[in-house]
């Protein structure tokens, strides 16, 4: 086996990391039970204090220990929330119930949100710091959004940006598969995101998918391809939402007069099929009842006439002839 082969072979990761979920043992009878041993281990330690036998107080000390340790295995679980148990490395399950709970207080407890959580892309969040001693120095912040600028398929840059909504569905990959599954997924979306506006125009004239003109379907291929690359964190996307679309500023005045050029030409072709239509009918509705006998010159001169008057922008001075 090649040295190329052996690399990739032990950079493969040995097994996956599967949810397992475990009921754990209601909290109510273990918080009297070794809530009731600390208050015993006190009053040995009082009484074997005042009748001088030491030997009661390795008793106390030893009731009291257990007493708290055992308090240390006591959780609440809020509604959609979670508790990923390890015991010294080594996952043993997770408790999605809701509820109070007592565990091996041996257990180390990795809270997961299983809420339904979403962000805009474009902004980045800030992870909180504590000291040395543990006291929170600054608190998790968000920065505001700034759209993504990229190209289209036609090379025209844009500027994009979208809402994406998720939550956590399999609390051991999230954890396990992924260094920061919230970062990984806000990273993952933003490329998903660049990716698709590359694909795709921003406008289309002849009826195929655009971004501008076909946002439901942008939008589900856009959930698609974010939830391809978040299948290994255990997250699912339940919607991904287009925020902003436009134009690159520098771009943004020519296409606006390019739209408008495109509105004109369209609203002046409707004009003119109309007025066709309607010297038709003019003109058959003449011969149709015999009311005026015109010649070829003279039916040349009114479908002239009849389209410079429905087809002008501006309203036209009649001249009425006197003469024969």
């Amino acid at each position: 086996m090649s040295e190329s082969a052996n690399s990739i072979k032990n950079q493969t990761p040995r097994h996956i990391h599967i949810e397992k979920l475990t009921q754990p043992t209601a909290g109510w009878a273990p918080l009297f039970v070794f809530t009731g041993l600390v208050f015993l281990a006190i009053l040995v330690f009082i009484a074997s204090v005042a009748s001088e036998f030491w030997p009661a107080i390795l008793l106390a000390t030893l009731i009291g220990v257990v007493g708290m340790v055992g308090l240390c295995g006591l959780m609440a679980i809020a509604p959609n929330d979670s508790r990923v148990l390890l015991l010294f490395g080594e996952y043993r399950g997770t408790v999605k119930e809701s509820g109070f709970f007592w565990v091996n207080p041996f257990f180390s407890k990795k809270k997961v949100s299983l809420r339904v959580r979403n962000f805009e892309t474009g902004s980045s969040s800030t992870p909180e710091e504590k000291n040395a001693s543990g006291q929170v120095v600054r608190a998790k912040s968000r920065t505001a959004s700034r759209p993504s600028k990229v190209n289209d398929s036609d090379g025209n840059p844009i500027e994009i940006s979208a809402v994406v909504v998720w939550r956590v569905m399999d609390t051991a990959e999230a954890l396990f598969e992924v260094d920061d599954y919230e970062h990984f997924v806000e990273v993952q979306s933003e490329a998903a995101l660049r990716s698709l506006a590359t694909r795709f125009p921003y406008d289309s004239e002849d009826h195929e998918v655009s971004l501008r003109g076909s946002t439901e379907q942008i939008c589900d291929r856009l959930r698609e391809d974010i939830q391809e690359r978040l299948k290994k964190a255990g997250v699912t996307v339940l919607e991904a939402r287009i925020s902003h679309l436009a134009y690159a500023a520098e771009i943004a005045a020519a296409m606006l007069q390019r739209q408008q050029a495109g509105a004109v030409v369209a609203a002046r072709r409707l004009i003119v099929d109309g007025a066709v239509g309607m010297v038709e009918m003019a003109l058959e509705h003449l011969n149709r009842d015999e009311i005026v006998d015109l010649d070829p010159q003279q039916r040349a001169t009114l479908v002239s006439n009849l389209l410079v008057v429905l087809c002008s922008d501006r309203h036209t001075q009649p001249v009425v002839q006197t003469g024969a």
